[in-house]
């Protein structure tokens, strides 16, 4: 399959702050020239210059003078021919003149052209900034063209300019100020369609503006679920009381993807691929964002500039996107997971004044998390950590490793235990079905795990209280899970949490929420292997059964659940995405099957996330049926395959 920019929904999007000379246009020009043969070095197909960065931002009366705004109109046709033999469509900034007045304004250049004008709304003009003494707002127009030269060029405010090659490429434009007012022109560009916003600017520095502008383009960019790209003059325009650091940088609904060196005399710039398809999808999602349809009415401009194939992106993908990479982060996101786990279940226990909990521990990982939750909740309420009956329901797999993690983590953490043995119930239960008890298909197996829910459910009921679910969110997605066993309970307070965050938070409570010989016996059980236990052990008494090598790394699948769920990409896109990140791990094939695993799994496996217990929603991604995810149970996976067998093909 041709992975090109354009197929795969990227645009490699550079913000450049160019060394500069206040008014030598023939400097500033050639300086450009330069900077945009660097940038197509990078693969670089649109490219945004500072506001007025032909002339220079510092002009102040020069502005008046006929011969610089001439030099300014001149450079043009030289930038975009350049451009053109580039393959790089290019926003510049530079002084036009219309009717007898003179607009700050930021050109499009495509195809060897200037393909439209886009004039500047809001002028500063308090404090250090004069600009109304010079230029007049975009509402000053009159009308809709200017000539430039010898050219009548589209002018005006409502220009959108749209990649013929990818039609979900809108680019809009506002110039400095135009971000810092109360409602954007970007505002209603978003709502028209684009996804690409620019903005040349000339901002100065003083204390504390970095901060500023880098929240500002960051929440701008969120806001209009778009990416935003700021292109700031540099020391060059510094003059007189102003200084200028050329902050220039690039984000995307939210996440800041690209910054620029600050306080640099030479040309630097700072490149980024946009994701136009996570764009999209996220305004597909948003029916608040669909809704504002736009009263104004857009005059859109086709472009064109080169795709080439994407073989390395120029963006990080995250190897865990449920799991932040900083410490900090982390530490500080598993704090607030634990504590929605903890609220969550205490308001359950509120609402049904139960004051006893029953939860089966296997000296795993999701067990223990939903054991240390429980924990929390009762030290929360005020409640007897005794009214926790923590279970141990040996069977045919269980190992002593994980047995002994279970029963002394109970008796450190001071909760009830008792262990009941599932054998004989279960070697009777095969008897009454005519099963031998030697084949150990998926009846030998999911027998032991409904004899355990049946025990749980039946002590609770004895108790006057709730069975806490296990299952984690990865469990849910694979349908890794007994139907009507582990499947079930009355409460789930770890079906919002994936397989890689669930180690985190046990990680995590061992490290800052307990000491001693809690934390040894935590640290242990995050080191054993994940397995349900339902096979024999090996001759050295070690888990035989492996969950990871059945269905697959946990690492793979939840990158999977990520990418095809929260983000609804396609299965190409995944695998690029997965090469990406996991290349030096795996290679194409191994993440090929593992991704045909997925699929499968997933779409056949919705019946059992149609009926699941309630259960806290804990990210942006969930599986309830009640909340984010209503997918029928008997889907077809036809077209899903399809296209991974074409993967498959094209790996030949």
């Amino acid at each position: 399959m041709n992975n090109s920019f354009a197929t795969l929904g990227y645009l490699r999007l550079g913000v450049a702050t160019p060394a500069l000379r206040v008014a030598d246009v023939a400097f500033n020009t050639g300086e450009i020239l330069r900077v945009l043969d660097g940038l197509r070095e990078e693969d670089v197909q649109l490219a945004v210059f500072p506001e007025l960065c032909l002339t220079g931002y510092s002009c102040a009366d020069l502005f008046y003078q006929d011969l610089l705004l001439k030099a300014a109109a001149e450079a043009l046709p030289r930038i975009a021919a350049h451009a053109e033999r580039l393959g790089i469509a290019v926003v510049v900034g530079l002084p036009v003149r219309q009717a007898g007045a003179l607009f700050n304004c930021a050109a499009f250049l495509a195809q060897g052209r200037t393909l439209g004008l886009v004039p500047k709304t809001y002028l500063p003009n308090t404090n250090e900034f004069y600009e109304e003494r010079w230029f007049a707002s975009s509402r000053e127009a009159f009308g809709d063209e200017v000539r430039l030269g010898a050219a009548t060029l589209p002018f005006g405010t409502d220009l959108l300019f749209r990649w013929a090659k990818r039609p979900d490429c809108i680019v809009g434009i506002e110039i400095c100020e135009d971000l810092w007012a109360v409602c954007p022109p970007s505002s209603t560009q978003a709502l028209a369609g684009a996804t690409v916003l620019v903005n040349p600017s000339a901002s100065p520095e003083i204390l504390g503006k970095q901060d500023y502008r880098r929240a500002l383009v960051q929440s701008q960019s969120a806001r209009c679920l778009a990416a935003y790209a700021y292109a700031s003059a540099g020391p060059g325009e510094s003059s007189t009381d102003l200084v200028y650091a050329g902050h220039s940088l690039i984000a995307e609904n939210g996440q800041l993807l690209a910054e620029s060196e600050r306080f640099c005399f030479d040309s630097r710039w700072a490149v980024t691929d946009v994701d136009l398809l996570r764009l999209q999808q996220e305004r597909l999602r948003n029916n608040a964002f669909s809704a504002q349809a736009p009263r104004n009415s857009w005059r859109m401009i086709d472009f064109e500039c080169a795709d080439a194939p994407l073989t390395a992106l120029r963006r990080d993908v995250a190897a865990r996107p449920f799991v932040p990479s900083g410490e900090q982060e982390r530490s500080a996101r598993c704090r607030e997971i634990f504590a929605l786990q903890t609220t969550a279940l205490a308001k359950r226990l509120r609402h049904t004044g139960s004051k006893q909990v029953v939860i089966g521990i296997s000296g795993g990982l999701d067990s223990t998390l939903a054991l240390l939750v429980a924990v929390g909740t009762f030290d929360k309420l005020g409640l007897d950590r005794q009214g926790i009956l923590a279970l141990t329901l040996p069977g045919f797999g269980t190992t002593t490793r994980t047995r002994g993690n279970a029963e002394k983590l109970a008796e450190l953490l001071g909760v009830s235990l008792k262990t009941i043995s599932i054998d004989a119930a279960v070697l009777q239960h095969f008897e009454d079905i005519g099963h031998d008890g030697e084949t150990h298909d998926i009846t030998y197996e999911n027998a032991q795990a409904r004899e355990r829910t049946q025990i749980l459910m039946d002590v609770a009921n004895a108790a006057g209280g709730l069975v806490v679910g296990t299952g984690d969110l990865s469990e849910l997605a694979l349908g890794w899970c007994t139907y009507n066993a582990d499947h079930m309970s009355m409460y789930g307070v770890n079906a919002g949490v994936p397989k890689t965050l669930v180690r985190h938070l046990v990680e995590w409570c061992a490290q800052t929420e307990f000491t001693g010989a809690a934390a040894e016996v935590l640290h242990d059980i995050c080191a054993t292997p994940v397995s349900p236990e339902l096979l024999p052990p090996d001759a050295e008494g070690a888990i035989r059964q492996k969950t990871e090598e059945h269905i697959g790394p946990y690492l793979l699948h939840d990158f999977f659940l990520f990418q095809a769920v929260r983000m609804q990409f396609a299965p190409a896109r995944i695998l690029f995405l997965a090469e990406q990140v996991f290349a030096d791990q795996f290679s194409r094939a191994e993440l090929l099957g593992w991704l045909k695993n997925f699929y499968r799994r997933f779409f056949s496996q919705q019946f059992k996330r149609s009926c699941l217990p309630d259960g806290p929603k804990i990210g942006s991604l969930a599986l309830s049926p009640r909340g984010d995810w209503r997918m029928p149970s008997d889907a077809c996976a036809a077209l899903w395959v399809a296209e991974l067998e074409l993967l498959e093909k094209s790996s030949d």
